[in-house]
């Protein structure tokens, strides 16, 4: 994952990337540091035109948390062409995310 400090990586990175999940986390969360690696072998697996980028909200990233109002952990935000598809907060599983990509990707690269 593209690790985020600064609202400006986060704008590069959702412009850059037609695709793009963004974990906020915290590095004492025990639930964001479980789903981080799972989150990443399913991008890898399943989405790989799918960039993500993990936003520290207890560390250096705590001003982009503040301004996108993530104030619980974790949260997943979907973005497809720079616009905000969906987001998951605190209880959530793999499966839910996993649902919510696979349409938008499918038709943004044209999979069957």
């Amino acid at each position: 994952m593209i690790p985020i400090a600064e609202e400006q990586q986060l704008d590069a990175a959702l412009a850059s990337h037609p695709a793009v999940l963004v974990l906020y986390g915290g590095r004492t969360c025990g639930v964001c540091q479980a789903i981080k690696p799972q989150l990443e072998a399913m991008l890898a697996g399943e989405f790989t035109e799918m960039a993500a980028c993990y936003v520290d909200c207890q560390g250096e990233g705590s001003a982009i948390c503040a301004q996108q109002r993530v104030f619980s952990l974790p949260v997943v935000q979907l973005w497809f062409e720079g616009q905000p598809f969906d987001e998951f907060v605190r209880v959530f599983s793999i499966g839910e995310v996993r649902r919510a990509i696979q349409r938008p990707y499918a038709a943004l690269f044209d999979q069957a």
